[in-house]
Parts: C-alpha cells; structure tokens; sequence
C-alpha cells in the first residue's frame, strides 16, 4: 500500500479539481489551481533563501529539516505555509499566537524556526523576542491592516510570492511535520508526525475501512464526486483546526473561514453556514457549542445545508448535547477523544458509547499488556491507559526522555501512551476518565498547572499558590488559584492579580478567579497540597 506526502496529493487534487473553489474567506475565494500556485511562490521563496532538508535524523526525537514557524491567525497564508513548507522539504511548526514575550521565547529556543510566517499583529512582539534567536530567521511577513511596518529584513508575503516562480520539488512520506503541544506533556513539546502517517491518520486520506488506498488514482477516485464544504472554526495552532483543514483539502473539500480570527462570533458563524451552503462544522467543547445554541435560538438561520458537527478537545456536557439534537435533528454529532501525540484514539456517534479507534486500545495500570473488554487493569484496579498503535509520531523534538517515557515498545509493536486513564468495558467500548497529569483543559486549551503556579507565586502580593481546575458551564473548567496572600496583601482585588499575570501568561491561563486562604498548602513531605485545594475551590454559581 502506498503513503502519500502532503505536498504532492494536495497537488494532485488541485490538478482534479482546479476549478473547485478551494478556500472562502472574508471576500476571498481561491480555486484549487490558484492555491496551488500559491503554495508553489511559498515553496520557491523557502528554497531560494537555502530552507529544506537537513542530514539524516538518527534518533526519533531528531529533525532533518528547517523549520518554519507559523505565527498566524486563522487564514489562506496559514494553510499555505503548511502545504508550502512540505513543498519545499521544510518542517512547519505551529505558534499559539496568545503567547506572550516569556512563552514565545521558550518555543522558539525550543524549536529552533529558521523561517517565520507571521501575521503584522505580531511583529512588535516579534522584534522583543527575536535578538535571543542564534540564528536569524528568514521574516516573512502578512498584512492584516494593524499598522505595523516591516520588521527589519522582513519580506512583505504578498510581494515575496508575486516574485517567485513555482518549480520542481521533491517531497516524501519520511518527511516531518512538527505539532506543538498546548501543555499536555508539561511545557510545550513539538511532536514529530512523519507526514505520510499523518496524512493517512488523522487527516483522514484512507478507505472507509480505515485501511490506505491502493495508489494515488485511488485516493483521487472520490473527489470530483465530494461535495462538502467544511467552516473551520478551531485555530489553525491547535490540531483540531489543522487536521480538519488539511483533511478536507485533501479530499476536495472547499475550506471556509470564518470572518473574526480573533475570537467566536457566534451570528456571523450561522449567517456563513447559510451564505456558503457548509456541510460541516468541527467545535471545541462548550466554549464553540454553547454560544452557537445559543444564537440559534436567538435567531432564523437556514442550516439545511449542514451534515456533520464534530466535536474534539474538550467536551459538550449533556444539555447542551441535548438543545443541538432538538435544534438540528437531521444533524450528527461526532465526538472525537484524541491528542498530538495520538490522533483520534476513541470516537462516538450521537449518544452512543465511545468505541476505539484503528490501532487504539487500553493498555494495563503496570503498562505490561493490552487489556481485553472487561478485564480489570491490574488486580482490583480497573482503570487503564488510553493507547495507539500504527500511524503514530516518532518522538518529542529534542526531548529524548520524554519520547521514551511516551512512545514504547512491547510484544514487537510500538505505543503512545499520552496519559489519559480509561476503562475497557465487558461489551467493547471505552469509558474515559481524563487525564492523569495535572493538565487542565479550558475551553479546548490545554493549560500546565504549574508554569501558572510559577507565575502567580511570583507575585509580590501572594506567599503561596496552587492552581487547580473548576467546572464552568461555559469553559467546561475554568483556571483557579487558591493563594495564601503574603502579608498585608489580603484585600488586594482579583483584577490586580489578574493584570500582574498577564505579563507572563497568555490570556486563557490567566486564572479565572482566586480562593485565599489562611492553610497551608504543602504536605509535610513539601509536596503540593492538591486536596486541600480542591476542596476550597467549590463549583462556580453562576455562569463565567
């Protein structure tokens, strides 16, 4: 069976279907055969400033490429600089573009870009961080109207790609695609996806049956017959929002954006659903689900067009679940369990259980075995570890322990275990129970409890910090910290903590609200007190 690298299927469905409308957004609309050009200019301009492959990677945490950073609001450039990179054999990586000057540093450090696409927003945060890069990257900037001039050196993207010609390339199935963690695995980890896995796993370019086509021809046989149109509504940094754009590029499906970039506008979002005909909308838990109910009950909006709402990233709790099946009857519900490290591990229809997916299962609490349906997970213990095999990544860029401790080896295959604890029921389908690590997941962000600790304890008004999640109904859970307050700082208001963090801390991170106390929050042993501090923080009253 053959795997396809994603700059040469992408350009072989342009040469399908060139005509196609490929991408809608604001007032743009592009054609297939206008994209590929597109991505061709990108791919030139990379390749004429030296960017590509590198020696041989010899380890799995290793990359034998350039990389290519994408510090983008959802738009046409973003999935250009995708498909554009892997045309030019460079590596493209995702920028959470709510980074602030700390966290963007330790990404960049980490992964090391030697070309940046970015959106003009960005270029004075840009020209804070960039001095402590070794090497200084190739700028590519984008206009979006914020009024910021060129950085030095920078390239106007538009004029770049009016100057270039598209030429030759060579890609490959071996080549890497870099996904950044939001925090999963502690600080942001760049997971490493050889690009013919990806493509074939959660981008989704198989049979029905799961198994890989055959040859190219195959893969091509459906798309002059699809007819989907898919509102991309996640950010593009997130897997959610890449896999399902790229997806649907890949199978002939036209990507629509929605008008804001920076944030859900619910009413806009409805009226592009009726404007462009979409078929398909994927969401990120409560936070995307619940305002868009909302809206339809507020208003008129013709959804006839509409098949599919998938949902992944953070979950829809019942009544919302509920107001979407009365809402859009003729509607199915996906729900999608899944991380970087893993693709789609679990999925369910509707109301029906989770069931796993290719190559998922739920390996013992002693990580020794795989566990059949209703078998306890070590002795008593019935909870396991939600794992994939087959179209897996390699490893963490630069982070030999931790892609040995993540991906493993046993009875002759290989593993990702990327933390979830899960139950194997007697009938086959599989019982979630979230994340074992200390990871909270806020409106489809995944947040790392202690780099929020490490910031709020550093302030001047607080002795001691922990920071731990709380059911919200809009963000699913929502960032808390129970503070003990330093010495005459007990009356300081939350908005003062809150204006102190948010130096440090992108947006989201920011703690929602935070509980002081007068206890103590370590263990004689030193450890974090973690009980004591749930038990302080109670469910929220009122909706945030």
């Amino acid at each position: 069976m053959t795997q396809f690298d994603l700059a040469t299927l992408f350009d072989a469905v342009a040469a399908t279907v060139p005509d196609r409308v490929a991408l809608v957004w604001r007032e743009q609309r592009r054609t297939f055969a206008e994209e590929a050009d597109r991505i061709g200019r990108l791919a030139a301009v990379l390749a004429a400033h030296g960017l590509g492959r590198r020696a041989e990677a010899a380890e799995p945490w290793e990359s034998n490429h350039d990389h290519l950073a994408l510090h983008l609001h959802n738009g046409p450039e973003y999935l250009e600089g995708l498909v554009g990179a892997h045309r030019a054999g460079v590596a493209p990586f995702n920028v959470n573009y709510r980074y602030v000057d700390d966290e963007l540093a330790y990404l960049f450090a980490d992964a090391g870009p030697a070309a940046i696409l970015y959106h003009e927003a960005f270029a004075p945060l840009l020209a804070r961080v960039l001095p402590a890069l070794g090497r200084p990257p190739l700028l590519l900037q984008v206009a979006d109207g914020s009024g910021h001039a060129l950085l030095p050196g920078a390239l106007d993207y538009e004029s770049a790609l009016a100057a270039a010609e598209p030429g030759p390339f060579e890609a490959s199935p071996d080549d890497l695609h870099i996904l950044y963690t939001g925090g999963t695995t502690g600080m942001p980890k760049g997971v490493l996806w050889r690009i013919g896995d990806l493509v074939e796993g959660p981008l989704g370019v198989a049979r029905r049956d799961g198994r890989p086509y055959a040859d190219l021809a195959e893969a091509l046989a459906n798309v002059h017959r699809v007819d989907a149109r898919t509102l991309v509504l996640p950010p593009m940094m997130h897997g959610s929002g890449t896999w399902t754009s790229l997806g649907g590029w890949l199978g002939g499906a036209t990507v629509v954006l929605p008008d804001r970039v920076d944030g859900l506008d619910p009413a806009g979002v409805w009226k592009i659903v009726e404007r462009e005909r979409v078929t398909r909308i994927p969401l990120v838990g409560d936070a995307f689900a619940r305002p868009l109910v909302e809206e339809l009950e507020r208003g008129a909006y013709d959804t006839s067009s509409l098949r599919h709402l998938l949902n992944s990233g953070a979950a829809i709790n019942p009544a919302t679940r509920r107001r979407i099946g009365e809402l859009l009857p003729a509607v199915r519900l996906i729900d999608v369990v899944g991380s970087s490290e893993s693709g789609f591990q679990i999925t369910r229809m509707g109301n029906d259980p989770f069931r796993a997916s290719a190559g998922a299962g739920v390996l013992s609490a002693d990580r020794t075995r795989l566990l059949e349906p209703g078998e306890p997970a070590v002795g008593e213990e019935e909870l396991g570890w939600l794992v994939k095999s087959g179209l897996i990544p390699r490893g963490y860029l630069g982070d030999p322990d931790k892609t040995r401790g993540t991906f493993v080896t046993f009875g002759g295959r290989s593993y990702v275990i990327p933390g979830d604890r899960a139950k194997l029921l007697a009938d086959g389908t599989v019982e979630m129970h979230g994340r074992d690590s200390m990871t909270i997941n806020t409106g489809g962000e995944k947040v790392f409890a202690e780099e929020v600790e490490a910031v709020v304890r550093a302030l001047p008004q607080v002795a001691e910090a922990l920071v731990v999640g709380r059911a919200s109904e809009r963000w699913g859970t929502e960032i808390v910290a129970v503070v003990r307050p330093a010495p005459g700082s007990e009356e300081v208001p939350d908005e003062v903590l809150k204006t102190a963090c948010a130096e440090h801390l992108a947006r989201y991170k920011i703690p929602k609200a935070f509980v002081r106390t007068d206890a103590g929050l370590r263990l004689p042993n030193g450890k974090a007190d973690y009980a004591t501090a749930r038990r302080l923080v109670a469910p929220s009253q009122e909706p945030t």
